[in-house]
């Protein structure tokens, strides 16, 4: 099934997404993409249905492709004073924030959204597989953070971040156990599964 391009042809439309939000450490990472007619690449899904390789690959064709885009991050700092959710929901607005182009439409993967700016906005669950625009934000925020754990990873190689990535596998809750969290872990995150 191939992905619907545009929503509507009368409104200028970003997609917006977000990943690590079950992580246990690290930001959460939102995108916001805007593409048009033009836009041809049918290779572009759910970024949790491609390989690290293809993500990659595709990374550089939205951002050469697309009318606009934007990234944004949030601390875990932040995620621990506001909530997850609301966390999740304020960076992609901060996505919108930083995109030149004024979306008329904005659409959102998953069931909730805090309204942006008195632009109207619809939420489509597991939108990532279903609308282009939504499915090229999702890549380019998990290439965003797979990167920046990436980084994190060399200074913390003991938890593994390299391949989970912040997420509760048995080998990063273990290292929890062993060695506790660090400055990166979400103290409002159950840590320990002991």
């Amino acid at each position: 099934m191939s992905l619907v391009k545009k929503m509507s042809s009368f409104y200028v439309e970003a997609g917006c997404d977000e990943v690590g939000r079950g992580c246990l450490c690290g930001p959460v990472v939102a995108a916001a993409v805007i593409i048009d007619v033009n836009f041809d690449q049918n290779l572009v899904d759910d970024s949790k249905k491609l390989t690290f390789k293809t993500r990659m690959e595709l990374d550089s064709y939205i951002k050469e492709n697309a009318v606009d885009y934007a990234i944004a991050e949030l601390s875990p700092e932040f995620i621990d004073q506001h909530n997850i959710l609301n966390a999740s929901i304020h960076a992609m607005h901060q996505a919108l924030d930083k995109l030149t182009t004024r979306p008329e439409l904005i659409l959102v993967d998953g069931n909730k959204f805090h309204p942006y700016n008195y632009i109207p906005h619809q939420c489509i669950i597991k939108g990532d597989s279903k609308i282009l625009s939504i499915a090229a934000a999702s890549i380019i925020a998990k290439n965003y953070r797979d990167k920046l754990m990436m980084e994190l990873h060399k200074d913390f190689p003991q938890y593994g971040w390299d391949k989970n990535f912040g997420y509760a596998t048995k080998f990063h809750r273990d290292a929890l156990i062993k060695f506790g969290p660090t400055k990166h872990h979400r103290q409002s995150f159950r840590l320990k599964y002991d």
